[in-house]
């Protein structure tokens, strides 16, 4: 109960830190130009680490050492149960904050005022999952994009959610928990394509990253991170290199 609580009371503490970054009325859409820049003003939280290069460091000052002992409770939130697995940093954008359960549930909340704007769940089948998950169910973060929220489902699924209204967009598929995959991360959006790695390494998976187009869904390429059958052409040149600095039962 005590992990709970400090769980809800983070996000109040997040929610009252980033309603003072809010500018509200006009919205500004979310662009590559947008991302590449993300975290220089400091408005807005609209990656995971807040730039690029996840400096997760903030230039406002608004709150400093003078003030900070001052910061109260503004409002509370349920984000949901998961107790200390509950990792993932929540998104801020045009005054709202979105967020993602370890169970890949999504939600939007009104930074100002802590209501719930919508919730989207993906009705995972925990009881099939669980078992093929290594290390605990955990989720880091969601992007966005163009008014899509992009929400990794830890079963392996790719969501694009509306941005307002929370509504599926497109699904895609990334890998399937029965050959022991899972999705753990947040995805990284590039040149307009949702990027996003797999989670399983504990098992005897092969890593990989996968991407897809950030409008349609529509799967782009797959990068594999280990080499894969030594008895089967290698990908690229780099896994040949890759395979030659291992020894014994890799394969």
């Amino acid at each position: 109960m005590r992990v709970r609580k400090l769980t809800v009371l983070f996000l109040s503490f997040m929610g009252l830190l980033l309603a003072t970054w809010v500018v509200f009325g006009q919205t500004r859409r979310v662009d590559d130009l947008t991302l590449r820049n993300a975290g220089k003003a400091g408005e807005e939280w609209l990656t995971y680490g807040l730039t690029p290069g996840e400096t997760r460091y903030s230039p406002l000052r608004q709150i400093d050492t003078n003030n900070v002992s001052r910061l109260g409770v503004a409002w509370l939130f349920e984000i949901g149960s998961g107790g200390s697995n509950q990792e993932a940093t929540p998104l801020f954008w045009n005054g709202n904050l979105y967020g993602i359960t370890n169970w890949s549930v999504v939600f939007s909340v009104d930074a100002r005022t802590g209501k719930e704007r919508w919730r989207w769940d993906p009705e995972v089948n925990q009881t099939a999952v669980r078992p093929r998950i290594c290390c605990g169910v955990v989720n880091r973060g969601l992007a966005i994009y163009q008014g899509k929220i992009i929400a990794p489902v830890v079963d392996g699924r790719l969501e694009a959610l509306d941005a307002e209204t929370g509504k599926p967009l497109w699904e895609a598929r990334v890998a399937y928990p029965q050959d022991n995959y899972s999705i753990t991360m947040a995805p990284r959006i590039a040149k307009g394509k949702v990027i996003v790695g797999v989670s399983g390494a504990e098992y005897p998976v092969r890593g990989f990253f996968a991407a897809f187009d950030a409008n349609t869904g529509q799967f782009a390429w797959r990068f594999y991170t280990i080499p894969g059958d030594p008895s089967k052409p290698f990908e690229n040149p780099a896994l040949k290199k890759a395979a030659e600095t291992w020894s014994g039962d890799w394969w």
